[in-house]
């Protein structure tokens, strides 16, 4: 199974049984989008946060399910945003237009929008977004009917799933903090990160430096409430999972105790990680600059 968490894509395929299952959750006000290549099988899945990723995404899950057959109708899911729009104008209050779309109305209408425009050719087959995906809770605030899901590469199939610490693959605590730090990165800018190579069935995390003033913000945060980090740090914070704040927690624990990145990527490298017989992950050792040990893209 690949995981897929935060702003990344993986692509798998159905003659590799290594890659059998491919998921993600934790999207609240966020989208997982799902492109499939009937002929081929090869699928791409992304977890999208954002409207500036997505025109450059799509391209990126092109490329990786796209053969030389142009005419393939690509079968496409997109799964996850709910209604989140404050209901505070209900009440008079008076807020601007894109406050009133919330966060889920544009990303979801920016996918759309990028999808009309492709010169490829797609069958929606899937589209459980916005009201669809919408209920309340006891005291009428919104939240995701499904925020998770996982696709199976050979049918296409998709089941709704959630995910914990032993289910998200390897590295998950760096991936999460490697999210977060990107949106600093300029070589990151309007991407989506990758993470798992199907080729070589290996996931590739690419170095990413968290900045002085990324650790100034985790020293900030530490010491906040449970509530206050659910207001402050999250886009819908009546939605998300029961872990999300320790999540939030340990991400500031690491980059507090790691404050030079290159403590976890010596030399730059990635840190790589390949599936063993018995289906866990190893790390690869890291060597040093100009050795003859060959590393993945």
């Amino acid at each position: 199974m690949i995981y897929v968490g935060g702003v990344p894509f993986s692509t798998g395929s159905d003659d590799s049984s290594s890659s059998q299952l491919v998921g993600t959750d934790e999207a609240t006000t966020c989208v997982g989008l799902i492109v499939r290549n009937p002929k081929s099988g090869m699928i791409s899945v992304a977890h999208m946060d954002s409207p500036r990723i997505v025109e450059v995404g799509l391209t990126q899950m092109l490329s990786s399910v796209l053969d030389q057959n142009s005419d393939t109708i690509l079968d496409v899911h997109l799964i996850g945003g709910f209604n989140d729009v404050s209901h505070q104008h209900e009440n008079g209050v008076t807020e601007s237009h894109e406050k009133l779309e919330g966060y889920s109305f544009p990303l979801c209408s920016k996918i759309v929008e990028i999808l009309g425009k492709s010169i490829n050719k797609f069958n929606i087959q899937t589209l459980h977004v916005l009201g669809y995906n919408t209920r309340q809770d006891s005291e009428g605030n919104p939240y995701p009917i499904f925020n998770g899901f996982l696709v199976e590469t050979a049918t296409g199939s998709i089941f709704p799933a959630s995910f914990d610490g032993t289910t998200r693959c390897p590295d998950e605590l760096v991936r999460r903090i490697r999210v977060t730090a990107s949106f600093e990165d300029p070589s990151c800018k309007g991407r989506l990160l990758e993470t798992y190579d199907t080729q070589s069935d290996k996931f590739v995390i690419a170095p990413c430096a968290w900045t002085k003033r990324q650790v100034h913000i985790a020293l900030s945060l530490q010491n906040l409430s449970d509530s206050e980090i659910l207001h402050m740090c999250s886009t819908s914070p009546f939605a998300e999972a029961p872990d999300f704040v320790d999540n939030q927690r340990r991400q500031w624990e690491y980059v507090l105790e790691h404050p030079d990145w290159r403590e976890t990527f010596p030399s730059k490298q990635p840190r790589i990680f390949e599936r063993t017989a018995d289906g866990s992950w190893v790390r690869h050792p890291v060597r040093p600059r100009g050795s003859t040990f060959v590393y993945a893209k």
